[in-house]
């Protein structure tokens, strides 16, 4: 009996982990969930199907209306309507010199299916990405085809345990350097005191050398043949 309780216990333990585990990886994510600041980006919006008798017919994603993007594409996918709201900025941006009055509020797709068991990526070229902030949230909302809606919009607190439905985060992390230096094979040549090429006449005093050193072998050589030659006459 005791044996029993514990193996029902071991089992019970086994399955809460898996289904906990199915839940936290089962939600709406950005892939890959990083990129650069002040940059351009092609995102993938991950959507798994966690249902097993329904299917996903459409996501909805809202872009922060405080983090607004200028330029926003979604790849075209088969099978999929895809369909951009744009909104009036308060404020207008300028890009690559020209002012901009509106940025995308909103990124729907319908039309399609994703089945139980499956997922699907959604691919938007985004840009430019802000450079005064350290992650974008896309508040997302899931339908399925029995009417059911799931809204994956609640954000994650510093230091608190994920939500129940956390909405996909982008992480924006440190723009590359402007690479300033040179490798060392490309910098310039080091000059002495005269302005001669450093380099170049190090390698030619090695060549010196080395010529040097050949010539003594080959004197060396020289005079041991003749002393032989000197000694089978004898």
């Amino acid at each position: 009996m005791k044996t029993s309780r514990v193996s029902f216990a071991a089992a019970l333990a086994a399955g809460t982990v898996l289904v906990l585990s199915g839940t936290a990886f089962a939600h709406v994510s950005v892939q890959p969930g990083d990129a650069a600041k002040g940059g351009y980006a092609t995102i993938n919006f991950k959507v798994p199907n966690e249902r097993d008798n329904a299917s996903t017919t459409q996501l909805e994603v809202n872009f922060p209306v405080d983090q607004p993007l200028t330029s926003v594409m979604p790849q075209d996918i088969p099978g999929w309507t895809v369909t951009v709201e744009k909104s009036k900025l308060d404020k207008p941006l300028t890009v690559h010199g020209k002012q901009v009055n509106e940025a995308v509020t909103k990124v729907t797709w319908s039309g399609g299916k994703i089945e139980p068991g499956k997922f699907q990526q959604f691919p938007v070229s985004v840009g430019k990405l802000p450079d005064n902030a350290d992650q974008m949230v896309f508040k997302a909302i899931q339908t399925y085809d029995n009417n059911e809606v799931v809204r994956w919009i609640e954000e994650t607190k510093p230091g608190a345990a994920e939500p129940q439905n956390p909405a996909p985060v982008l992480k924006l992390t440190a723009a590359p350097a402007a690479d300033g230096h040179h490798d060392d094979k490309n910098a310039p040549a080091a000059k002495d005191d005269k302005g001669h090429d450093e380099a170049a006449a190090s390698t030619s005093d090695t060549t010196a050398r080395a010529l040097g050193v050949a010539g003594i072998v080959v004197g060396l050589g020289g005079v041991a043949f003749g002393v032989a030659s000197r000694r089978r006459a004898s």
